[in-house]
């Protein structure tokens, strides 16, 4: 994982974080690294895996960001590796593509921390955090559309839509509303402005989280396409890793749980038989669950970093069976608004 990564749903979208590696002894223990062995942070955000990865076995280890900042801020770490370590710009879902171009395949190891990076939520200017007021970004990578372009041009049903499939916001309907009203009276292009909009429809007690928590974050899924990414990571893990290579994932929300859990099910299925079909049909398993289930962050881990407690372990070992195809991922992805020839998540 990455040091200001994992940030869980209380400050998902603006709270204060602390810059921890979440989980770190438990991604360790199931990814296992060791010496001569090559291994993918997908996820660099200020280095906390990738250091912890490079100080447990003389290995290579490849590290990707999609956000330039991330990625000039690693360059000390670059120089104490003595050629171990490759920072690469780019999105996690060409990891494959990376390794084998950069000489890093076949792998022994891929990592993935899927949570927005502490140091982007404490930019203000990078337009994350409904805590501190600034631009409506919400970019990674900076390129695209931003969070303002999809406030100001989505239609009330699309801003729902969103809001309620990838922020899990049962009162989608009155936000989008409302923000469709804000908007015709003056641009939305603050964070501070949008937090205000949703916070006169979502009303929450002192203690619980902001009231525009779940907006923030399906905006943020939607304008970097996360869900999506996360799929072909996925798959482009399962085509990079060598048998035996170990795939190790950290989600903080059911949305990406829930891929990440039927993706490693399906993978690590049986073909099936019957008495009526004695032979097994079906492609064989290309993966092995390492853990029964889910693995979550101990009571210690929580109770010095809170971020831990959404905090949610998936792992599993490749097999020797061939990659699986791409026709069977469909179904692990949100559906699409199509928008002006633009595809938002």
């Amino acid at each position: 994982m990455k040091t200001g990564r994992g940030v869980g749903p209380t400050d998902a979208a603006g709270g204060p974080a602390r810059h921890l590696p979440v989980m770190l002894a438990e991604v360790l223990a199931h990814l296992a690294p060791k010496d001569a062995a090559t291994y993918v942070d997908g996820t660099f955000g200020a280095g906390g895996y990738s250091r912890a990865i490079l100080a447990a076995a003389d290995c290579r280890l490849l590290a990707i960001d999609r956000d330039p900042t991330a990625i000039a801020a690693g360059a000390d770490l670059v120089a104490a590796s003595n050629g171990r370590l490759v920072l690469a710009e780019d999105r996690f879902s060409s990891l494959d593509v990376l390794a084998e171009t950069l000489g890093f395949a076949p792998l022994d190891g891929v990592v993935l921390d899927i949570g927005v990076s502490s140091m982007q939520l404490d930019q203000a200017e990078r337009g994350f955090s409904f805590r501190r007021d600034g631009p409506l970004d919400m970019r990674m990578g900076g390129d695209g559309p931003s969070a303002a372009d999809l406030v100001a041009e989505l239609e009330e049903v699309e801003l729902a839509h969103i809001i309620y499939t990838l922020g899990e916001e049962r009162l989608s309907r009155p936000i989008a509303r409302a923000i469709v009203q804000a908007r015709a009276e003056a641009p939305i292009v603050r964070t501070g402005q949008l937090a205000d909009i949703v916070a006169r429809v979502v009303r929450t007690k002192p203690g619980e989280m902001h009231p525009a928590t779940r907006t923030f974050q399906g905006l943020r899924i939607a304008v970097n396409g996360e869900l999506d990414e996360l799929v072909d990571a996925l798959a482009a893990a399962e085509r990079a890793l060598r048998p035996g290579g170990r795939l190790v994932v950290v989600t903080f929300h059911s949305l990406e749980d829930r891929i990440v859990k039927t993706f490693l099910a399906h993978r690590s299925k049986a073909p099936s038989s019957s008495r009526h079909q004695p032979l097994a049909t079906g492609p064989a398993p290309s993966f092995r669950l390492l853990a029964k289930g889910m693995v979550e962050a101990g009571s210690e881990e929580v109770s010095a970093n809170p971020r831990a407690r959404s905090a949610k372990l998936r792992a599993a070992e490749r097999t020797e069976a061939p990659a699986h195809g791409e026709d069977d991922l469909s179904g692990l992805r949100p559906k699409q608004l199509q928008r002006r020839g633009r595809r938002w998540s």
